[in-house]
């Protein structure tokens, strides 16, 4: 799939380059982990109605099992930092494959609400770790011409795991097995798990632990030409002799260009959940019922509708995104979203009549198109793209624990916000956040587009405003 979207170019020499075969397979890998993250977002959505009716729930109890999850990921995130930088990449993927499996075995046998939790932290745990380590490994391997597009190909099965969870919910529906529903997520975990053990650990960070021979090795078999290697291995050992050796926390804390990279993802991951779109995963069966859809069934029938646009509006993303830049998506994404969510206020404020049953879908498809093809993939492209070699470890783990602490914060309490605010009220709101991201964009985000992780490092540690970090 990968080689739809991607051509033959011409590096400055004039030197005519192809991805090799490695590459390929290594992203098709990292891609079922993409699958896997989305397979949880997705399961809780078909789950939830028949676990509130036979634990008989309260909304809060259903918040705390729907936010679980999102603890355990940012607990996850936080952990797997260490590991990857200690243990690498691939040990990191391993890990999170492992976890994939427990977790939702003990959710297929839980009998109460206190295991559900507990397996649902698990895999939160596993969400966690895969998120974290899954483009940062993506943003290290690839050739600087298709990082973008990659990053955005594992957002892509992100959608897939989400959609692929949504058709199993409705099809275990007619079961009424919820069980059923979690247990779909023990077969992919285990080919995860065999098939991380091929691909090679990432050259970056092999540099960054000494170990240049290897290294050197390692990008051979990643890139096509020798002259790629040692344009490459050139910048990455130049990137690794010009630091002043403080890691992370260290690091964070005696430079000022570092904590904006850092302080920058955090807000990029925040905005991303503040856009709304993953409450609209959790609770699209909620958002149908009150658009007047009666009946479980129907209202999953409905998110397999939502989890298709969510994947054909991520190829938007895959295709443009090295071409387009970041930027212009996510102006033309917020915009969208924007006027999504406002429709959707507007159609909860008028009533139920059965055209205003069909407006909330036609609303909500909108704001998950504009999502798929913007903050989805390139929040995730820039936040792996920003930091500095050094502190990659740590600038990405403490933004994509404010996604998940973010993500947590919605997912618990997001029940109780819309029975006390009402719909109208509450979608209004997302929009008008999303129109201020708009703004946020323009001033402050960076375009990354074909610029080496190398340059950018430069850019950041010499000053350079975040919105000029790709020039």
């Amino acid at each position: 799939m990968l080689k739809i979207f991607t051509k033959k170019i011409y590096y400055k020499n004039k030197f005519k380059t192809k991805i090799v075969p490695l590459v390929w397979r290594s992203c098709s890998l990292i891609a079922l982990i993409g699958i896997l993250f989305g397979m949880d977002i997705g399961v809780i959505s078909g789950v939830l109605p028949f676990i509130t009716k036979e634990f008989k729930l309260s909304n809060t109890m259903a918040g705390w099992i729907v936010g679980s999850m999102m603890g355990g990921a940012a607990i996850g995130t936080f952990a797997i930092c260490i590991v990857s930088k200690q243990l690498g990449r691939k040990k990191s993927l391993l890990i999170s494959s492992i976890l994939f499996f427990i977790g939702a075995l003990i959710a297929v046998f839980a009998n109460c609400t206190r295991i559900l939790i507990l397996a649902r932290i698990i895999l939160g745990l596993a969400v966690g770790s895969a998120s974290f380590t899954a483009p940062l490994y993506l943003a290290e391997i690839t050739p600087v011409r298709i990082r973008g597009m990659t990053i955005s190909l594992y957002q892509f099965m992100v959608t897939i795991g989400i959609l692929i969870a949504f058709i199993s919910n409705f099809i275990f529906s007619y079961f009424q097995s919820w069980r059923c529903m979690f247990g779909i997520l023990i077969f992919p975990s285990i080919i995860l798990f065999f098939g991380i053990l091929i691909i090679p650990d990432s050259p970056r960070w092999l540099a960054y632990k000494n170990k240049k021979n290897e290294a050197r090795k390692i990008l051979k078999k990643l890139r096509y030409s020798k002259v790629e290697v040692n344009n490459e291995i050139k910048e990455i050992f130049n990137s690794i002799k010009n630091k002043n050796k403080k890691l992370g926390w260290n690091l964070f804390k005696k430079n000022i260009n570092f904590r904006r990279s850092v302080i920058l993802g955090i807000i990029l991951q925040i905005i991303q959940q503040f856009s709304g779109m993953n409450v609209m995963m959790y609770f699209s069966p909620k958002i149908f019922e009150l658009s007047g859809f009666i009946g479980t069934k129907n209202q999953l029938l409905s998110t397999i509708i939502v989890g298709l646009v969510n994947v054909f509006s991520t190829i938007i993303a895959i295709i443009s995104v090295d071409k387009l830049g970041r930027k212009p998506i996510l102006y033309i994404g917020f915009t969208i979203m924007a006027i999504g969510m406002a429709i959707l206020s507007l159609v909860l404020y008028i009533g139920t009549l059965k055209i205003i049953q069909y407006l909330s879908i036609i609303s909500l498809l909108i704001f998950v198109a504009g999502f798929a093809m913007s903050a989805g993939p390139i929040i995730w492209i820039i936040c792996a793209e920003i930091q500095p070699l050094y502190g990659r470890d740590f600038g990405i783990s403490c933004s994509t624990i404010a996604n998940w602490l973010a993500n947590m914060l919605l997912g618990t309490f997001f029940l109780t916000i819309l029975n006390k605010l009402g719909g109208p009220i509450t979608f209004i709101l997302l929009a008008l956040a999303n129109i201020s991201f708009i703004i946020f964009t323009r001033f402050v985000i960076p375009e990354t587009k074909g610029i080496s992780l190398e340059k950018i490092e430069k850019n950041l540690m010499n000053g350079k405003s975040l919105r000029h970090l790709g020039k």
